[in-house]
């Protein structure tokens, strides 16, 4: 029986981000959707990093076998929190942003803003931004245009207060927290370097690699949303690495 596949998306973001990618796989998977991110976020979920971890380990526990983990920016640092933590529950993993779990990380400009008390008023400054506007913010980061729309529309005031409560329960950065559990992790795991990414950088990203003992790929000229930039790419990087790891 195949080994299951997990995806985790990142902020702003839903399980749609991994559709395309899914698509050219050759077993299933499943994407799942962080609550509050166009899933209901239930009553008393405090939305801080520990309570998404927890959920997470929750419903890897539900599957009920060690899976192939995928994360991409916040999906990418509990990933590696459960890799290094409950890492039982991985056959493999694979994460982008390894940089961000680096404790020399320093948060980006919108991070800091959300961690503050200003947080409140500047996304509710970036929801009054028109649509086009939006789309067009979202298409410079490298999103491409085709998705950027969904992605913009799919944010709402729960995934807004979601976001603040997360980033707010991660200062001075993740390390902080979790960093005495980073080690050679006990699943094989995958840090993928895209080249172009606004929230990336190669030299943390290749030091957190060689700390967790993972092998480490670089996507030349892809950026954040390296999945949906070059879904083909991006699968065959993930099955080469599958491939090695059966």
């Amino acid at each position: 029986m195949a080994t299951p596949i997990v995806f985790v998306h990142g902020v702003p973001e839903t399980a749609a981000q991994w559709d395309d990618l899914r698509a050219l796989l050759g077993r299933e998977s499943v994407a799942l959707s962080l609550p509050g991110f166009a899933k209901p976020r239930p009553a008393g979920f405090s939305a801080t990093k520990e309570a998404y971890c927890d959920w997470l380990v929750g419903e890897l526990d539900a599957i009920g076998e060690p899976v192939d983990l995928v994360g991409h920016d916040w999906g990418a640092l509990l990933s590696l929190r459960v890799a290094t933590a409950f890492g039982d529950r991985l056959h493999s993993w694979a994460v982008d942003c390894a940089n961000v779990f680096h404790d020399r990380y320093v948060w980006h400009d919108f991070a800091q803003v959300w961690q503050t008390p200003d947080g409140e008023a500047a996304m509710e400054a970036t929801r009054a931004v028109p649509l086009a506007d939006g789309v067009a913010m979202f298409v410079g980061m490298g999103v491409p245009e085709a998705r950027a729309a969904a992605m913009w529309e799919a944010a709402d005031k729960e995934m807004d207060d979601c976001i603040l409560d997360l980033y707010r329960s991660a200062v001075p950065n993740v390390s902080s927290d979790w960093g005495d559990a980073v080690g050679p992790t006990h699943a094989p795991g995958l840090v993928l370097n895209a080249t172009a990414d606004v929230f990336g950088d190669a030299t943390l990203a290749a030091e957190m690699a060689d700390r967790l003992g993972a092998e480490l790929e670089t996507l030349e000229g892809l950026g954040h949303w390296w999945a949906l930039q070059d879904p083909a790419g991006s699968a065959a990087a993930l099955e080469r690495f599958w491939a090695r790891h059966v």
